[in-house]
């Protein structure tokens, strides 16, 4: 299958959400299980990148000894403390810990699942009862909790953040396939998997399982950087929170990323700026489309 490019004209088959009128409820809660006592930044990074998407309410699940580091970092969120190990990563959920997570059934609209989080075993563990505790609920898996799709099957498509080095991980075909037929990659993975696979890159293909896919090209090599892939799983759940379908999610997620870095390029040069910045200026690109201006010269968007 060919894919689509991912143009200002294939986006408008995926509108926004209205953001006139409403309040914090009107615009989303999302659930953020992220982190570890060695990695809590990625937590802080995803966090926030749902929040510069739009996101009215955070929730943020933890290990239990950085969680008030966490909630003092990030004052908007409310923040949950999970049961951890010896080495301060998010343990198999106990079943204080699922009870915390179940109260939020009904109350969450997306959940993030993964940056920052150590040992794939039990992040895959994980993810696999974060969907039963959120069974309606729009799921992104990011980093180890991607795993979960090696031996669970998920009843809803759950969006994949793969890069080349990750997908080959989970398929177990070489990196250098994968770079050389990435189109065939990624929707081999969303068809087997039942799921939306954004296989990241300089060019980066977007495919679901039951239709087509798209491909977005973006000659940006400062997002190369550590934690960028955090703040796009950030962005893609904060967008689904608001409402926006998964899949139209994902690609205004690849989008709005890259946009962010072609901004940031242009002010700081082409490497050098920091994930934490991408998120800074996710509401200046959001705002252009979302006051209806012309978007359709931004340089990434090919």
């Amino acid at each position: 299958m060919k894919p689509r490019a991912l143009t200002p004209q294939a986006l408008h088959e995926h509108p926004l959400p209205d953001v006139t009128g409403g309040d914090k409820e009107d615009r989303g809660h999302i659930l953020v299980l992220a982190g570890s006592r060695e990695i809590p930044g990625a937590t802080l990074l995803a966090a926030t990148a749902a929040l510069r998407a739009g996101a009215g309410k955070l929730t943020i699940a933890t290990a239990a000894s950085i969680a008030t580091g966490t909630a003092f970092s990030v004052p908007e969120s409310r923040t949950i403390a999970l049961n951890e190990n010896i080495d301060g990563a998010i343990a198999v959920l106990d079943k204080r810990s699922e009870d915390k997570l179940a109260c939020l059934n009904g109350k969450v609209d997306a959940v993030l699942v993964g940056p920052g989080m150590q040992n794939e075993t039990t992040c895959a563990a994980i993810a696999h009862r974060i969907a039963a505790i959120f069974p309606d609920t729009p799921l992104v898996l990011d980093a180890y909790a991607m795993s979960a799709v090696q031996a669970y099957r998920f009843s809803i498509a759950p969006v994949l953040t793969p890069h080349a080095g990750e997908m080959a991980h989970l398929t177990g075909i070489s990196k250098e396939a994968i770079l050389a037929d990435p189109t065939t990659a990624a929707l081999q993975a969303a068809r087997q998997w039942n799921a939306i696979v954004i296989l990241k890159g300089a060019t980066t293909v977007i495919a679901s399982p039951d239709g087509p896919c798209w491909r977005h090209v973006a000659d940006n090599t400062g997002l190369a950087t550590s934690g960028s892939g955090d703040v796009l799983a950030g962005i893609i759940g904060g967008l689904a929170a608001r409402g926006l379908p998964l899949l139209s999610a994902a690609l205004w997620g690849v989008v709005l990323h890259a946009q962010a870095g072609a901004q940031l390029s242009s002010r700081y040069g082409p490497l050098g700026y920091l994930a934490r910045d991408i998120s800074a200026v996710i509401p200046d690109v959001l705002g252009v489309v979302s006051q209806g201006l012309n978007y359709t010269g931004l340089a990434t968007i090919k």
